[in-house]
């Protein structure tokens, strides 16, 4: 048997706020709803359920492993949107990407405080 993450779920102020961005950021399919969430499908079968939450927001940290033109695509959207990234999980770098691994790599916020990243290298690969 092999282990496998199947889905996690995301806690929002707003779901649909959050897994809309979430979705058009990441230039994935809209949210669909499943029960009382709204899921935001990745492509390798793993579903970031969203919930909205009365409680407040523990940021969590999402980091996303995409290809060399996807990070392109996705790091255009974060900067028409003028979002704030940073180099290193302690944003001490802001407006820089970095290059670890031999890849790249950026942090940036989502509505809710979460902490989102995207690479082109896994940790380790280079």
């Amino acid at each position: 048997m092999s282990v496998r993450l199947n889905h996690t779920i995301v806690s929002a102020k707003d779901k649909k706020v959050s897994a809309t961005f979430m979705a058009e950021v990441l230039g994935l399919a809209a949210p669909k709803p499943f029960g009382h969430f709204l899921a935001v499908q990745l492509d390798n079968d793993v579903t970031l359920d969203f919930a909205d939450s009365p409680d407040e927001i523990r940021p969590q940290h999402y980091a996303f492993l995409v290809s060399e033109a996807e990070f392109d695509e996705i790091f255009g959207r974060i900067r028409e949107r003028k979002l704030q990234y940073w180099a290193d999980p302690r944003a001490q770098r802001p407006g820089e990407i970095n290059h670890n691994d031999g890849g790249r790599g950026v942090y940036f916020p989502d509505p809710d405080g979460h902490f989102l990243e995207i690479i082109t290298r896994p940790y380790g690969g280079g």
